[in-house]
């Protein structure tokens, strides 16, 4: 086959209990007041939820003195039961295992809050409006002041959220909501207007590594029953992703089939074969992390559509941030596809979106679809090549005044510099394309973009060799001075208020 043919174009909440609040929440959709303790059975995710703020891990910048969520948890003297407007409602963005439930427990145990948890799996809008009236009747008699927690918020309906406007405009409740979902395209504009927007960021590998270490010694978690071997646990935090829930998880089943086998220590077998799971050698920090995405990157320019799936699986399974992976596809479609298939750039960018409006492990498809476009596109670095070069013109100092008739005229006083004079409306000629100087005198006669004979470039090799025939054609002395001149039909029209491109 002739080459160029290849182208063709909700967990249970858990604390230790308080006095039970005046009013209960309705029946089956949250709890007021207090929280269910937390038993010996209990996962260890749960089991390990921190206690305090001081245990919590990774959302430093979220709990800073004086930050919103530092004043829920930890109140300060005078503002318990306080009036409307004293707290800020919060909804909490952020992916699982980030903290947000965790949080939620700690403004549970807050002195002087009566608090109300819903699951907006199960809750529907008659739940609400009972959580509303009862925190009505309990603020009109004096009581504590009602934070109201709804998990999974960006699962109510535009109803259910528009019944709860009232009651968070006026400070009846404390909104604190948690989402998984982008709020700004799953909470309604005027729900989310009157709430302080924070967003969780996945923790760190050493976070995730600091909790692992806290559960195995914890008397709550596995209480120094077992060790961990420095392999296994970068293994789990590999695997983790940033989701120290999903951490704690593999850590149980590792330690459970450690005790299976009677041995103290879960070392690498031990947690590959408890998770079904072979470890990756992958560091996404370290020399695996650089190699397996520059192996990515030359199988898509290598048109190897195998190989850049498989890298990019490796990536995928290996925990790589899917942002990560999409911002260098995007890149890879203006670099080494260009002009040839303009068409990869929409996909890469609309990857991008995916990843974000999505999220993995759907994403992966949208990822996958992107790769495989990219790597079957003709290939082209003409672009990167025409703004390196052009870029590197400007850093010489090669340049010099742009011409007058391209300058601005729409200002008072731009007619008497002679700005606009002679300029030539392209639309007034048939061709759609005048001669007239463009360029700079330094530059006039550079070159910088020179397609590729490769997909849609080679359609664009003879169209841009006829433009600058005919754009240049004004470039001798005899032109020059008839373009500065210009028709007086094309000046009366720039005058008139006729059209004209600006650049």
């Amino acid at each position: 086959m002739d080459s160029d043919a290849l182208f063709v174009l909700p967990d249970e909440l858990a604390a230790p209990p308080r006095p039970p609040a005046r009013a209960a929440a309705p029946s089956g959709t949250g709890q007021a007041g207090g929280i269910a303790p937390v038993g010996p059975d209990a996962p260890l995710a749960v089991r390990m939820r921190p206690q305090s703020i001081d245990e919590l891990v990774g959302q430093e910048k979220l709990l800073a003195p004086g930050a919103p969520l530092r004043r829920l948890v930890e109140p300060r003297p005078g503002e318990a039961g306080v009036g409307p407007g004293s707290l800020p409602s919060v909804i909490l963005w952020g992916p699982p295992g980030t903290g947000k439930t965790t949080i939620a427990h700690l403004v549970a145990r807050a002195a002087g809050r009566r608090f109300v948890a819903l699951s907006a799996l199960t809750a529907g809008v008659k739940d609400v409006r009972a959580v509303i009236d009862e925190a009505r009747r309990v603020r009109r008699t004096g009581g504590e002041a009602t934070v109201l927690f709804i998990d999974e918020v960006h699962r109510f309906s535009k109803t259910q959220q528009d019944s709860l406007l009232g009651a968070v405009e006026d400070g009846t409740v404390t909104l604190l909501a948690a989402t998984t979902e982008n709020p700004y395209f799953s909470v309604i504009s005027p729900l989310l207007s009157r709430c302080v927007l924070l967003t969780l960021q996945p923790l760190d590998d050493d976070a995730v590594r600091t909790l692992l270490r806290r559960a195995l010694v914890d008397p709550r978690g596995l209480g120094g029953s077992v060790t961990l071997a420095p392999d296994a646990e970068d293994h789990l935090v590999r695997l983790a992703g940033g989701d120290v829930r999903k951490a704690l998880t593999a850590l149980e089943a590792a330690a459970a089939g450690a005790v299976a086998q009677g041995a103290t220590e879960i070392d690498l077998a031990i947690a590959e074969a408890a998770l079904d799971r072979t470890a990756l050698r992958y560091d996404r920090d370290g020399d695996q992390h650089y190699d397996v995405v520059s192996a990515f990157i030359k199988s898509l320019r290598g048109s190897d559509v195998d190989a850049a799936l498989h890298y990019l699986a490796r990536m995928l399974v290996a925990g790589e941030d899917p942002r990560f992976i999409a911002r260098r596809m995007v890149i890879f479609a203006s670099e080494d596809v260009g002009m040839a298939d303009p068409t990869a750039l929409l996909t890469a960018t609309a990857a991008a979106h995916a990843v974000e409006y999505v999220g993995l492990p759907e994403a992966r498809l949208n990822l996958a679809q992107a790769a495989i476009h990219l790597a079957t596109a003709p290939k082209s670095n003409a672009v990167i090549v025409a703004i390196d070069e052009a870029m590197a013109d400007v850093r010489a100092g090669r340049g010099g005044p742009i011409p007058r008739h391209l300058r601005d005229a729409h200002y008072p006083g731009a007619r008497g510099l002679g700005h606009g004079e002679g300029y030539r409306y392209p639309h007034d000629d048939p061709r759609g394309v005048v001669p007239q100087r463009y360029a700079p005198d330094d530059v006039a006669d550079r070159e910088y973009y020179r397609p590729t004979g490769h997909g849609s470039e080679r359609a664009l090799q003879e169209r841009v060799a006829r433009l600058r025939t005919v754009v240049r054609s004004s470039n001798s002395s005899a032109s020059s001075r008839a373009e500065q001149s210009g028709s007086a039909a094309s000046v009366r029209a720039e005058r008139s208020g006729t059209p004209v491109s600006e650049g």
